[in-house]
């Protein structure tokens, strides 16, 4: 309880504290864009990992030489709260997240997210959906990598289940031509969300797979490129189990 506690106050500062920040990198983008968005992804990094180190959890990380050095769909499974700033805390690149509609609510949350290029997901609005599909394949194209969670929501089923992969993110890769990369997360839950309001030190697995390019693959598995990928991660988090 002690962590989760500690987790609260450093947000609550954290969102204060960088209002004035905020406005600093409004007026440095205002004559280099590209340094502004540097050290709001560097700023947002080090809140995250602030967090991560009061948690206490331990990382192992696979396979992070597999992300090119150019913009890429993250692809991950969605256990916990902590997926976001386990990922996003190792970003090299600028990378978009894609949130669920709701988090628009959250004031400077909302203000640092879009900073950072996330993009809001209005899972009723088929309309809207597609513009955020849309706005995401142009950040691709201006060099912002996007990372997604298929499964729509957090998974609260048993550690090693997964819920079915939604297609309509995949077309962020095979419109853009851009690499997949596949993020399989064990043990994530055991953070905070098997046993709330407790966060408790825990050892999680990270791994990312190799790039997969939807121009290389045949037709009928980019036909099914959500299917592929979701057993790519399905099997990867069952290999990772016994590493826990």
């Amino acid at each position: 309880m002690f962590r989760f506690i500690c987790i609260v106050i450093f947000l609550i500062l954290y969102l204060i504290l960088t209002i004035p920040v905020l406005i600093v990198e409004w007026i440095i983008g205002k004559f280099n864009p590209y340094a502004r968005d540097i050290s709001s992804l560097r700023i947002v990094q080090w809140g995250f990992k602030v967090i991560l180190r009061i948690t206490g959890v331990r990382t192992t990380v696979i396979g992070e030489e597999n992300i090119p050095d150019e913009p890429v769909l993250f692809i991950g499974n969605h256990r916990s709260y902590f997926d976001i700033l386990l990922t996003y805390s190792r970003c090299q690149r600028l990378t978009g997240y894609i949130a669920k509609k709701e988090m628009e609510r959250y004031l400077t949350l909302t203000t640092w997210m879009k900073r950072v290029y996330c993009l809001f997901l209005d899972r009723k609005n088929p309309k809207e959906g597609l513009k955020t599909i849309l706005t995401a394949i142009d950040y691709i194209r201006r060099g912002i990598s996007i990372c997604v969670f298929p499964e729509g929501t957090r998974n609260s089923g048993e550690e090693l289940s997964m819920l079915p992969f939604k297609d309509g993110a995949f077309k962020i890769a095979t419109k853009s031509g851009c690499a997949i990369i596949p993020i399989s997360m064990n043990n994530t839950a055991e953070i905070f969300e098997n046993h709330l309001p407790k966060v408790k030190k825990t050892h999680v697995i990270i791994e990312y797979g190799k790039p997969i390019y939807p121009e290389e693959l045949d037709r009928d598995t980019k036909r099914h490129i959500g299917d592929y990928v979701e057993n790519i991660i399905r099997e990867t988090i069952n290999k990772n189990a016994g590493l826990v």
